[in-house]
């Protein structure tokens, strides 16, 4: 898969979400659809499965989700296919204007979330809970999570925070068409809260597409590139070869180089203390937090 690819897979996934617009009738929705893997998690994790009656093409987690009915996602939206399952509430991004317009018209409720970061998480789980009419378990969820994370933050405190290259796609077999994350996002406040030292933290953007050139110029200590699918030995094993076209990287001289295939690190719902230790636990061997 191309960087380029990658780059529009992970605008489906990596959007942390803080609530910027609802449509709210009083009564409890019993037929949600979710656009938004990270809402879908939530809604499931929250108790509110059942009111879930069609998912993105992108959701896989939990197993449940996976068995309600395809409606497209953020690019692809099945106008014809949502209208079917005669929805009471429809989560959208908010860059999707033409299907927030459309909905409007045929009077269906929607509930509009924009990008935001890691900090956003536990908010946006209380406002979706209330929406759904699951305040209790939402504000429980939101506190576990915001307790947790901070569990990984504290982990973390008084290491050394080396430069961090998280990377989310590039062409295989080479160096080229590289992006990473950015200075902003959820993505680049996961590294942070690891213990890390975002190498691209200047750049105020979500993610960026970078050369080998400016790889080297950032030197990062130690590159994480993030997989949705995994490979099998012999793959890590190459693509972590092409590494060694650039010995000057501190990364590569301290065999810092990780290949790590986990939507975890992808979708920011319920599972970000997950992603969080995961990435500390790489950044800092050992830590606690990790297990």
């Amino acid at each position: 898969m191309t960087g380029l690819a990658w780059g529009l897979r992970l605008a489906a996934f990596a959007y942390a979400l803080v609530v910027v617009g609802a449509q709210a009738p009083p009564s409890r929705p019993s037929r949600v659809i979710s656009l938004i893997p990270a809402v879908t998690e939530v809604l499931f994790a929250i108790g509110a499965g059942d009111q879930v009656v069609g998912v993105s093409s992108f959701d896989t987690y939990p197993p449940e989700a996976a068995k309600k009915t395809r409606v497209g996602a953020l690019l692809n939206p099945d106008f014809e296919r949502i209208l079917s399952l005669k929805p009471d509430l429809v989560v959208v991004y908010v860059s999707q204007t033409d299907l927030i317009a459309r909905l409007q018209r045929v009077g269906v409720p929607t509930f509009v979330y924009r990008h935001a970061g890691l900090a956003d998480v536990s908010t946006t789980i209380s406002s979706l809970g209330q929406r759904v009419g699951r305040a209790t378990e939402s504000a429980r969820l939101a506190r576990d999570v915001q307790t947790n994370l901070e569990g990984v933050r504290r982990s973390v405190i008084g290491r050394p925070r080396p430069r961090v290259a998280l990377i989310f796609g590039r062409d295989a077999g080479t160096l080229r068409n590289m992006f990473v994350s950015a200075g902003v996002g959820f993505l680049h406040d996961l590294v942070e809260t690891a213990g890390g030292q975002n190498a691209f933290a200047d750049v105020k953007r979500e993610s960026m597409q970078v050369s080998s050139e400016a790889m080297l110029a950032r030197a990062p200590e130690v590159i994480i590139e993030t997989h949705q699918s995994s490979w099998d030995t012999s793959a890590t094993a190459r693509e972590q070869a092409v590494w060694r076209t650039l010995p000057a990287l501190p990364a590569v001289r301290m065999n810092r180089v990780y290949m790590v295939a986990d939507d975890r690190l992808f979708i920011p719902g319920p599972r970000v203390v997950d992603a969080a230790r995961i990435l500390a636990g790489i950044i800092h061997p050992g830590v606690e937090s990790a297990k």
